[in-house]
């Protein structure tokens, strides 16, 4: 696998297109603090890291509305490992004039595109979700 994070945003995705109540994916750090911020943001209800066999996976529970209604609309990957997309703290763009979010790898941790603007910090921005 070349882009673990695509492949979450793509597990994420697809299980909420299908209306399914959970997803799992592989294992990893990055994926575990992405949810946490995605925990954060109200997209995902929780995440449980899970042990099976070797490695683990994290099993994801997904958000709906009062009316079955999908939280998320659109998950995007912004940085990828052919083309990495930096910003400094006033050139993190807004995502859909902050209705939306964008998830930022910072030297303090991965953390949302507003929590970055708290602490006048900039990064990596891995994907935008609104």
């Amino acid at each position: 696998m070349t882009d673990p994070i695509a492949d979450l945003l793509t597990h994420i995705r697809n299980a909420n297109s299908n209306g399914a109540k959970a997803t799992t994916v592989p294992y990893s750090r990055i994926k575990k603090e992405i949810l946490r911020v995605f925990k954060e943001q109200g997209v995902i209800l929780d995440y449980f890291p899970e042990m099976q066999g070797k490695r683990g996976i994290l099993r994801i529970d997904l958000k709906y509305g009062p009316d079955g209604e999908k939280l998320i609309q659109h998950m995007q990957r912004v940085s990828t490992p052919g083309r990495r997309v930096y910003n400094r703290v006033g050139d993190i763009p807004k995502v859909l004039n902050d209705l939306g979010f964008s998830v930022i790898s910072t030297n303090r941790g991965i953390i949302s595109d507003v929590e970055a603007r708290k602490l006048n910090l900039g990064g990596e921005v891995l994907c935008e979700v609104w």
